[in-house]
């Protein structure tokens, strides 16, 4: 960055000054002294080479950013930045205006994979604090946004599902001096603290994230009245393809999961340890 006029002349002047044998020399005071004079046109001349210097960087960097592959993370990034409803300027891959409005900026969620001849990019938006899929209009916009920004000859295909459906049989033996045997805390602060503490685990998983049953356990272990918290049975599904059993991990095709309440609470059980 370029350094003020200013600047530049209170360094050759300091530079003088610091110099044994021109500091010997009597050098008038006076702030038009033909010394000083020199010193301030000699700053504009540096200044304005500086200033050169910065316009060049400036050229290269967005020569070198137009021209190189854009990578999985710029896809993310790009469609973090989709404005519902605002046009685009043609020829450009930003908008006139950049706002944070929620509603305005709606994939508060996005990632891109690299698939077989294509990059998949998953979105999702926030909807009263939990993720949601885009609506049909949304989705249409946000595609249209995409396609004219993407590298030229790369094929997308961008999706925005509702969550893949979690369904998990768990026992619970639990501390009945905490918990009772409804599963409800005996204090009467929360009818359902282990379904909650589940929930919790599923929203605290980073977008398109994996899901490690090893995790869950420890999650639920960790919920206050929990003395063992062991999962029978865990299994998936998105869309209507068919569940899937978890046995280690599972990679939500949606991006995100959501827990089958009505299959839990036939599923789970509750017994005093």
């Amino acid at each position: 960055m370029a350094r003020t006029i200013t600047e530049i002349q209170q360094q050759i002047i300091a530079a003088k000054d610091a110099d044994p044998v021109l500091s010997a020399h009597s050098w008038s005071t006076s702030k038009v002294a033909i010394w000083r004079l020199w010193t301030y046109i000699t700053a504009v001349c540096i200044w304005s080479l500086e200033q050169l210097f910065d316009y060049h960087k400036a050229e290269v960097t967005a020569l070198l950013a137009a021209s190189k592959p854009h990578t999985l993370q710029w896809y993310t990034n790009m469609a973090k930045r989709f404005q519902n409803g605002q046009l685009l300027p043609d020829g450009s891959d930003v908008y006139a205006v950049i706002t944070e409005d929620p509603t305005i900026r709606i994939v508060q969620y996005a990632a891109a994979t690299e698939l077989s001849n294509l990059i998949r990019v998953k979105v999702a938006k926030e909807s009263s604090g939990t993720l949601a899929k885009l609506t049909t209009g949304e989705l249409d916009a946000f595609t249209a946004y995409m396609k004219r920004i993407k590298d030229a000859g790369i094929r997308l295909q961008l999706t925005s599902d509702d969550p893949d459906t979690l369904q998990l049989a768990v026992a619970i033996y639990y501390d009945p001096l905490v918990l009772a045997a409804s599963g409800a805390r005996v204090d009467g602060t929360s009818p359902t603290p282990v379904l909650d503490g589940i929930n919790t685990f599923l929203a605290s998983l980073p977008f398109d994230g994996v899901f490690i049953l090893n995790e869950l356990i420890a999650a639920i272990q960790a919920i206050d009245g929990v003395k063992i918290g062991h999962v029978i049975s865990a299994q998936a599904n998105y869309a209507l393809t068919p569940f899937v059993p978890i046995t280690v991990k599972y990679t939500p095709d949606a991006g995100y999961m959501k827990l089958d309440v009505t299959y839990f609470n036939t599923a789970v059980t509750y017994t005093a340890a």
